[in-house]
């Protein structure tokens, strides 16, 4: 699938950009940003190994929502920008995934977005310690994740998994994953 084959089976709208804060208060955003290769590519970070929370895991970037963010999108946009330096003005965002729940109790809500190859990156090494690509078409196929059960709060637990050249993706990442190949490939 190109990057305009992409573009045009993405249907999903986008939620008002002045959207209220949910009861509660617990919302974070990520960014899944989709370089448009021919071939599209999605961008990944993995989290700084000294952080407190998801130490070392492979993560789309993003955060929890400040007061004097807008709305989830606009989390989204300044969390990419502290993160790795993409000014929003580069990212064209073009919908929504469905909103997940995070281990720590945060309703996240993904927003996809485009990105043209070749976009600068400056990361910041006290959050990220490396970003990468990886080719999308791969990542639509179920077939290519498999599950692993793990224990959470001494609970057993299965969580999705895929494992692209010594990059392990799993938990809400792979979750955020399989739930945008759904979008796409319709399942």
């Amino acid at each position: 699938m190109n990057s305009e084959a992409f573009r045009q089976r993405f249907t999903l709208l986008l939620p008002p950009d002045n959207a209220p804060v949910s009861p509660g208060g617990r919302e974070a955003a990520v960014l899944v940003p989709v370089i448009t290769y021919p071939e599209p590519h999605l961008l990944l970070t993995k989290r700084a190994a000294h952080l407190r929370h998801h130490p070392g895991q492979v993560a789309f970037p993003g955060g929890k929502r400040d007061p004097a963010d807008r709305s989830l999108m606009q989390t989204a946009l300044r969390e990419t920008c502290e993160e790795l330096g993409v000014p929003p003005r580069h990212i064209e965002v073009i919908g929504t995934l469905p909103v997940v729940s995070s281990q720590t109790g945060f309703r996240v809500t993904p927003f996809v977005a485009l990105l043209t190859p070749g976009t600068l990156l400056t990361l910041a090494p006290e959050e990220v310690a490396l970003s990468f690509e990886v080719p999308l078409a791969p990542l639509l196929s179920p077939a290519n994740f498999f599950r692993l059960d793990v224990l959470r709060n001494g609970q057993p637990h299965t969580v999705r998994v895929v494992d692209y050249q010594k990059h392990f993706i799993w938990g809400m990442t792979a979750g955020i994953i399989r739930n945008l190949g759904k979008q796409i490939t319709g399942e």
